[in-house]
């Protein structure tokens, strides 16, 4: 078993891409699709409105009865009823007739107006109208919203509350979605423990479970964190075999070539190693396995490596299970001062932004502030030892 054998970025994101997992799909209700993602794409089903129906409180009439109209010359129509909203209308508009109409209410057969009732006169079962009006006036015609048919909604666009209004608006109650990727994370270290526990001498917080948990919601798979593993191998074992339940395992720390270090022996006695060891700084002692066909990984200890490396490795293979693409989102930024990389070795370095600004976080990988203020990492290439103030970088977000 060769440990530490590195190989690059590129290659280790070939190889996680090329794992045999697609993408599920599942069909939800609508009051549940909130921040999923389609699998289909989806058309309406109807016509938005389903009918003619009036925009004003007002007037039914026949646009042609009105042409004639004018303050010294009134046209004065019969008022032979009224029309709600809600209501299928029962009756049908002849020459000289009108109906009272309210907002949104079916327009009756033989009207193509609405006159806003603020501009005419009622008297008893009578309208007196002195402005002339055209056809359509007053009126949403069937369909002008959205006809029956049009493309609303493309598959993998992730369902917001416009997204979800607007299928409301068409009669959906349903929708198929990719399904959320069901995650392990696990903690490994005698020396850590959980928040609440009384904190003794020689212990620390554990970070990476909280962090690697939520930043999974946050692309929007399910986490289940399974607490701590301690550094021995029964321990080790009975929780990665509890992480087998899910679709993919997360460990963070025991993952460097020392003595206590088990989670690679472990691995390769259940199932496969396809890396160990990424030409990268920070987070070179990272596994990446397979066991019954699930992904497993294991980061480095230090919030920030192990942040680092989710962003880089796991995290696209979330968004490609949630039927998205398989990369990291990076953008332009132009550096603060002057950086000095370790030649020979692809670096990694967190940065806050600030406006068109990557400003330097040069605390190291085990401070926790390290990751805490950084925005993301500037992807410096293994060739590169100087990076001068105000260059042009590419930073790589930590937001998902």
């Amino acid at each position: 078993m060769a440990f530490l054998k590195v190989v690059p970025l590129e290659e280790a994101l070939k190889i996680i891409n090329s794992l045999p997992l697609k993408p599920k799909i599942e069909e939800v209700a609508l009051e549940e699709a909130l921040g999923r993602v389609l699998a289909e794409d989806i058309h309406s089903p109807i016509d938005v409105p389903p009918f003619d129906r009036a925009t004003v409180d007002g007037y039914a009439v026949r646009s042609q009865d009105t042409w004639n109209a004018s303050e010294s010359n009134p046209v004065v129509l019969k008022v032979i009823g009224e029309i709600h909203a809600g209501e299928e209308p029962q009756i049908e508009l002849g020459e000289g007739e009108a109906a009272y109409i309210s907002t949104g209410a079916v327009l009756p057969k033989g009207a193509d107006a609405v006159i806003e009732f603020e501009i005419v006169e009622r008297k008893g079962d009578e309208v007196i109208i002195t402005k002339p009006t055209y056809p359509q006036a007053g009126v949403m015609k069937a369909g002008t919203d959205i006809p029956k048919g049009t493309l609303l909604l493309k598959k993998g666009t992730k369902l917001g509350f416009k997204e979800t209004a607007l299928l409301s608006a068409v009669g959906i109650s349903k929708v198929k979605v990719f399904a959320k990727p069901k995650v392990a994370v696990i903690s490994t270290g005698n020396e850590v423990i959980l928040p609440g526990e009384e904190l003794k001498r020689g212990k620390i917080y554990d970070i990476n479970g909280r962090a690697v948990s939520d930043a999974v919601r946050e692309l929007g798979g399910e986490a289940y964190f399974l607490g701590i593993a301690r550094d021995n191998e029964e321990s080790l074992k009975e929780k990665i075999l509890e992480g087998l339940k899910y679709d993919i395992v997360i460990l963070s720390g025991g993952a460097s070539g020392g003595t206590r270090d088990l989670t690679a022996s472990i691995i390769e006695e259940l199932g496969e190693i396809k890396v160990h060891g990424i030409a990268i700084q920070p987070g070179k002692p990272t596994i990446i396995g397979v066991i019954d066909g699930k992904p497993i990984f294991g980061l480095p200890g230090y919030p920030t490596s192990c942040l680092t490396n989710f962003t880089l490795l796991v995290a696209p293979l979330i968004r490609k299970l949630l039927g998205g693409e398989f990369e990291t989102q990076r953008i332009k930024k132009k550096l603060a001062h002057k950086v000095f990389s370790v030649k020979g070795r692809r670096q990694f370095l967190p940065v806050k932004l600030e406006g068109e600004i990557a400003k330097p976080i040069l605390k190291g990988s085990g401070a926790v502030t390290s990751f805490i203020e950084a925005d993301g990492f500037v992807d410096i290439p293994e060739n590169v030892e100087i990076l001068e103030e105000g260059e042009e970088v590419e930073v790589i977000l930590f937001r998902f």
